[in-house]
Protein backbone atom coordinates (compact mmCIF):
# COMPACT_ATOMS: atom_id res chain seq x y z
CA UNK A 1 0.00 0.00 0.00
CA UNK A 2 1.10 3.28 -1.21
CA UNK A 3 1.20 4.62 2.93
CA UNK A 4 2.89 1.84 4.30
CA UNK A 5 5.77 2.47 1.59
CA UNK A 6 6.15 5.92 2.32
CA UNK A 7 5.79 5.38 6.17
CA UNK A 8 8.63 2.61 5.89
CA UNK A 9 10.70 4.64 3.19
CA UNK A 10 10.59 7.85 5.70
CA UNK A 11 8.54 9.49 2.56
CA UNK A 12 6.48 12.49 3.11
CA UNK A 13 3.12 12.03 1.29
CA UNK A 14 0.93 15.19 0.59
CA UNK A 15 -2.84 13.90 0.25
CA UNK A 16 -4.49 15.75 -2.31
CA UNK A 17 -1.26 15.98 -4.55
CA UNK A 18 0.92 12.59 -4.13
CA UNK A 19 -2.35 10.45 -2.87
CA UNK A 20 -6.07 11.56 -3.99
CA UNK A 21 -9.37 9.80 -3.83
CA UNK A 22 -10.44 11.22 -7.37
CA UNK A 23 -11.21 7.32 -8.38
CA UNK A 24 -13.08 6.43 -5.14
CA UNK A 25 -16.26 8.05 -6.32
CA UNK A 26 -18.83 5.59 -5.43
CA UNK A 27 -22.31 5.93 -3.38
CA UNK A 28 -22.29 2.32 -1.92
CA UNK A 29 -24.89 2.56 0.40
CA UNK A 30 -28.39 4.69 0.54
CA UNK A 31 -31.23 4.26 3.50
CA UNK A 32 -33.67 6.29 2.38
CA UNK A 33 -35.97 5.06 5.49
CA UNK A 34 -33.22 5.87 7.70
CA UNK A 35 -31.94 9.34 5.56
CA UNK A 36 -28.58 7.50 5.49
CA UNK A 37 -26.02 6.63 3.09
CA UNK A 38 -22.02 5.72 2.79
CA UNK A 39 -20.39 7.02 -0.05
CA UNK A 40 -16.51 6.86 -0.91
CA UNK A 41 -14.61 9.95 -0.42
CA UNK A 42 -14.24 11.23 -4.16
CA UNK A 43 -17.46 11.58 -4.79
CA UNK A 44 -18.12 15.20 -5.52
CA UNK A 45 -20.89 17.17 -3.14
CA UNK A 46 -22.39 17.66 -6.53
CA UNK A 47 -22.82 14.04 -7.74
CA UNK A 48 -24.40 12.69 -4.80
CA UNK A 49 -26.95 15.67 -4.07
CA UNK A 50 -28.12 14.77 -7.57
CA UNK A 51 -28.39 10.92 -6.73
CA UNK A 52 -30.16 11.66 -3.11
CA UNK A 53 -32.57 13.99 -4.83
CA UNK A 54 -34.06 11.45 -6.48
CA UNK A 55 -34.97 10.12 -3.08
CA UNK A 56 -36.63 13.69 -1.98
CA UNK A 57 -32.91 14.13 0.05
CA UNK A 58 -29.91 16.31 0.35
CA UNK A 59 -26.57 16.23 2.11
CA UNK A 60 -27.14 19.38 4.27
CA UNK A 61 -24.33 21.22 3.27
CA UNK A 62 -23.86 24.03 1.04
CA UNK A 63 -20.17 24.94 0.45
CA UNK A 64 -18.60 27.32 -1.96
CA UNK A 65 -17.48 25.28 -5.02
CA UNK A 66 -18.36 21.42 -6.25
CA UNK A 67 -15.68 19.89 -3.50
CA UNK A 68 -15.64 16.20 -2.77
CA UNK A 69 -16.76 14.97 0.35
CA UNK A 70 -13.66 13.38 1.71
CA UNK A 71 -12.88 17.81 1.28
CA UNK A 72 -15.55 18.75 3.33
CA UNK A 73 -14.58 16.38 5.90
CA UNK A 74 -10.49 17.19 5.82
CA UNK A 75 -11.36 21.26 5.53
CA UNK A 76 -14.32 21.41 7.40
CA UNK A 77 -16.16 23.13 4.39
CA UNK A 78 -19.52 24.79 5.23
CA UNK A 79 -22.00 26.96 3.60
CA UNK A 80 -25.42 29.25 4.72
CA UNK A 81 -27.12 25.96 5.34
CA UNK A 82 -24.90 25.43 8.78
CA UNK A 83 -26.99 27.73 11.02
CA UNK A 84 -29.52 24.99 11.12
CA UNK A 85 -27.65 22.26 10.21
CA UNK A 86 -24.37 22.29 11.03
CA UNK A 87 -20.59 21.91 9.88
CA UNK A 88 -19.48 18.13 8.45
CA UNK A 89 -18.75 17.04 11.95
CA UNK A 90 -22.38 17.20 12.85
CA UNK A 91 -23.75 15.22 9.19
CA UNK A 92 -21.05 12.20 10.29
CA UNK A 93 -22.10 8.94 11.09
CA UNK A 94 -18.91 7.03 10.41
CA UNK A 95 -15.77 6.65 8.28
CA UNK A 96 -13.21 4.68 6.95
CA UNK A 97 -9.68 6.10 7.68
CA UNK A 98 -6.20 5.33 6.04
CA UNK A 99 -3.64 5.83 9.06
CA UNK A 100 -0.16 7.20 8.08
CA UNK A 101 1.34 3.91 8.41
CA UNK A 102 -1.55 2.09 6.01
CA UNK A 103 -3.50 0.72 9.01
CA UNK A 104 -7.00 0.80 7.78
CA UNK A 105 -9.38 2.14 10.92
CA UNK A 106 -13.07 2.25 11.15
CA UNK A 107 -14.89 4.41 13.54
CA UNK A 108 -18.84 5.10 14.22
CA UNK A 109 -21.29 3.20 12.29
CA UNK A 110 -24.28 3.80 9.54
CA UNK A 111 -26.80 4.98 12.11
CA UNK A 112 -27.58 8.41 13.31
CA UNK A 113 -28.10 6.61 17.13
CA UNK A 114 -24.45 4.71 17.67
CA UNK A 115 -22.09 4.89 20.04
CA UNK A 116 -19.74 2.46 18.88
CA UNK A 117 -15.51 3.21 18.63
CA UNK A 118 -13.83 6.24 19.18
CA UNK A 119 -15.20 9.35 17.21
CA UNK A 120 -12.40 9.31 14.80
CA UNK A 121 -15.00 10.63 11.97
CA UNK A 122 -15.60 13.99 14.25
CA UNK A 123 -11.73 14.39 14.78
CA UNK A 124 -9.98 14.24 11.17
CA UNK A 125 -13.02 17.01 10.11
CA UNK A 126 -11.10 20.11 9.59
CA UNK A 127 -7.86 17.91 9.85
CA UNK A 128 -7.21 18.95 6.28
CA UNK A 129 -5.04 15.50 5.29
CA UNK A 130 -2.46 15.55 9.22
CA UNK A 131 -4.62 12.81 10.50
CA UNK A 132 -5.85 10.08 7.78
CA UNK A 133 -6.65 9.73 4.27
CA UNK A 134 -10.81 9.80 4.46
CA UNK A 135 -11.60 6.69 2.46
CA UNK A 136 -15.30 6.01 2.70
CA UNK A 137 -18.10 7.93 4.86
CA UNK A 138 -21.23 7.45 6.15
CA UNK A 139 -23.58 10.71 6.69
CA UNK A 140 -26.47 12.13 8.09
CA UNK A 141 -29.41 12.98 5.08
CA UNK A 142 -32.04 15.68 5.48
CA UNK A 143 -35.40 15.69 3.45
CA UNK A 144 -35.12 17.95 0.47
CA UNK A 145 -37.55 21.40 1.25
CA UNK A 146 -40.70 21.89 -0.41
CA UNK A 147 -40.53 25.24 -0.67
CA UNK A 148 -37.68 28.51 0.73
CA UNK A 149 -38.13 31.76 0.68
CA UNK A 150 -35.26 34.68 1.51
CA UNK A 151 -35.54 37.87 3.13
CA UNK A 152 -32.66 40.69 2.54
CA UNK A 153 -32.34 43.51 5.88
CA UNK A 154 -30.54 46.34 4.44
CA UNK A 155 -29.00 48.03 8.36
CA UNK A 156 -26.18 49.81 9.47
CA UNK A 157 -26.53 47.53 12.76
CA UNK A 158 -27.09 43.77 11.56
CA UNK A 159 -26.20 42.56 15.35
CA UNK A 160 -29.40 43.97 16.17
CA UNK A 161 -31.02 42.12 13.32
CA UNK A 162 -29.41 38.93 14.17
CA UNK A 163 -30.39 39.26 17.58
CA UNK A 164 -34.13 39.68 17.23
CA UNK A 165 -34.33 36.84 14.82
CA UNK A 166 -32.58 34.46 16.97
CA UNK A 167 -34.86 35.31 20.35
CA UNK A 168 -37.68 34.87 17.96
CA UNK A 169 -39.65 31.15 17.53
CA UNK A 170 -38.73 31.75 13.62
CA UNK A 171 -36.56 28.68 12.17
CA UNK A 172 -34.38 29.82 9.28
CA UNK A 173 -32.33 27.59 7.82
CA UNK A 174 -29.62 30.01 7.20
CA UNK A 175 -28.96 34.06 8.66
CA UNK A 176 -25.95 35.33 6.83
CA UNK A 177 -24.52 39.07 7.59
CA UNK A 178 -23.38 40.50 4.34
CA UNK A 179 -20.97 42.92 5.78
CA UNK A 180 -21.35 45.35 5.50
CA UNK A 181 -25.00 46.65 5.26
CA UNK A 182 -27.22 43.33 4.79
CA UNK A 183 -28.40 40.15 6.72
CA UNK A 184 -30.45 37.69 4.35
CA UNK A 185 -32.36 35.10 6.29
CA UNK A 186 -33.81 31.42 4.65
CA UNK A 187 -36.66 29.96 5.27
CA UNK A 188 -37.50 26.09 4.27
CA UNK A 189 -40.15 23.75 4.59
CA UNK A 190 -44.02 23.30 3.28
CA UNK A 191 -44.78 26.38 1.07
CA UNK A 192 -47.40 27.74 3.73
CA UNK A 193 -45.07 27.31 6.68
CA UNK A 194 -42.20 29.48 4.60
CA UNK A 195 -45.00 32.16 3.76
CA UNK A 196 -45.79 32.57 6.94
CA UNK A 197 -41.99 32.76 8.59
CA UNK A 198 -41.65 34.99 5.61
CA UNK A 199 -44.41 37.46 6.48
CA UNK A 200 -43.25 36.81 10.54
CA UNK A 201 -39.78 38.04 9.83
CA UNK A 202 -40.37 41.06 7.75
CA UNK A 203 -42.73 42.16 10.32
CA UNK A 204 -40.03 41.70 12.98
CA UNK A 205 -36.92 42.80 11.00
CA UNK A 206 -37.99 44.57 8.16
CA UNK A 207 -36.65 44.23 4.77
CA UNK A 208 -38.22 42.34 1.92
CA UNK A 209 -38.50 39.44 0.25
CA UNK A 210 -36.04 38.37 -2.09
CA UNK A 211 -35.07 35.97 -4.56
CA UNK A 212 -32.68 32.96 -3.75
CA UNK A 213 -30.08 33.84 -5.38
CA UNK A 214 -28.49 36.05 -2.30
CA UNK A 215 -26.78 32.30 -1.07
CA UNK A 216 -25.02 32.01 -4.50
CA UNK A 217 -23.38 35.51 -3.88
CA UNK A 218 -22.84 34.88 -0.31
CA UNK A 219 -21.51 31.59 -1.22
CA UNK A 220 -18.87 33.30 -4.43
CA UNK A 221 -18.07 35.56 -1.54
CA UNK A 222 -16.75 33.04 0.94
CA UNK A 223 -15.07 31.20 -2.15
CA UNK A 224 -12.94 34.64 -2.40
CA UNK A 225 -12.15 35.54 1.16
CA UNK A 226 -8.51 34.46 2.24
CA UNK A 227 -8.81 33.95 5.98
CA UNK A 228 -11.50 33.27 8.86
CA UNK A 229 -11.94 35.13 11.81
CA UNK A 230 -13.80 32.92 14.83
CA UNK A 231 -15.88 34.76 17.78
CA UNK A 232 -18.16 34.28 20.18
CA UNK A 233 -21.43 34.35 18.93
CA UNK A 234 -22.51 37.21 21.57
CA UNK A 235 -19.88 39.26 19.90
CA UNK A 236 -21.30 39.98 16.55
CA UNK A 237 -21.54 43.78 17.21
CA UNK A 238 -17.82 44.39 18.37
CA UNK A 239 -16.55 42.00 15.82
CA UNK A 240 -17.86 43.56 12.56
CA UNK A 241 -16.52 46.91 14.19
CA UNK A 242 -13.22 45.55 13.33
CA UNK A 243 -13.87 44.69 9.66
CA UNK A 244 -14.25 46.58 6.38
CA UNK A 245 -15.62 43.60 4.69
CA UNK A 246 -17.10 39.47 5.68
CA UNK A 247 -19.45 37.19 5.17
CA UNK A 248 -20.40 36.28 8.47
CA UNK A 249 -22.49 33.48 10.20
CA UNK A 250 -23.87 34.86 13.41
CA UNK A 251 -24.49 31.41 15.31
CA UNK A 252 -21.51 29.30 14.69
CA UNK A 253 -19.28 32.56 15.53
CA UNK A 254 -17.11 32.89 11.86
CA UNK A 255 -16.53 35.62 9.64
CA UNK A 256 -15.20 34.82 6.21
CA UNK A 257 -12.52 38.08 5.49
CA UNK A 258 -10.92 38.87 2.57
CA UNK A 259 -7.14 39.18 4.51
CA UNK A 260 -5.22 36.32 5.95
CA UNK A 261 -5.56 36.16 9.69
CA UNK A 262 -3.05 35.31 12.09
CA UNK A 263 -2.97 31.46 13.48
CA UNK A 264 -4.21 30.31 16.69
CA UNK A 265 -1.14 29.57 18.34
CA UNK A 266 -2.80 27.31 21.36
CA UNK A 267 -4.88 25.10 18.93
CA UNK A 268 -1.99 24.48 16.13
CA UNK A 269 -0.09 23.31 19.51
CA UNK A 270 -2.67 20.56 20.25
CA UNK A 271 -3.48 19.79 16.71
CA UNK A 272 -0.02 19.20 16.85
CA UNK A 273 0.02 16.69 19.79
CA UNK A 274 -2.71 14.81 18.26
CA UNK A 275 -1.32 14.42 14.99
CA UNK A 276 2.06 13.31 16.61
CA UNK A 277 -0.01 10.71 18.15
CA UNK A 278 -1.74 9.44 14.61
CA UNK A 279 1.67 9.84 13.11
CA UNK A 280 4.73 9.65 15.02
CA UNK A 281 6.82 9.24 11.92
CA UNK A 282 5.46 12.72 10.02
CA UNK A 283 4.46 10.75 7.19
CA UNK A 284 1.63 12.74 5.89
CA UNK A 285 1.92 16.57 5.10
CA UNK A 286 -1.52 17.26 5.07
CA UNK A 287 -3.17 18.82 2.22
CA UNK A 288 -2.26 19.19 -1.49
CA UNK A 289 -3.60 22.51 -1.73
CA UNK A 290 -4.30 24.71 1.50
CA UNK A 291 -7.94 25.81 1.84
CA UNK A 292 -8.06 28.62 4.71
CA UNK A 293 -11.27 30.11 4.09
CA UNK A 294 -13.49 26.87 2.90
CA UNK A 295 -13.53 28.14 -0.79
CA UNK A 296 -13.47 24.43 -2.05
CA UNK A 297 -9.86 24.20 -3.66
CA UNK A 298 -8.97 20.77 -2.34
CA UNK A 299 -8.26 17.85 -4.83
CA UNK A 300 -9.34 14.70 -2.20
Amino acid sequence: MFLAAADAEGRRVRIGGDLTTERLDRILEHEAGDLTCTVEAGIRLSTLQAALGEAGQRLALDPPGDPTIGACLAANLSGPLRHRFGAPRDLVLGVTLVLADGTIANAGGKVVKNVAGYDLGKLVCGSRGTLALIARVSLRLHPIPVASGSVVVETDDPAVIVAALMRSPLQPSAIDVLHPGRVAVLFEGGRAGVDDQVRRAVSLVGGREDSDDVWAESRARQAAERGRVRFAPGALRETLADLDEAVVRASAGVAYVPHETAPNHSALALEERIRAEFDPSGTLAGSGLPCPTGGGTWKT
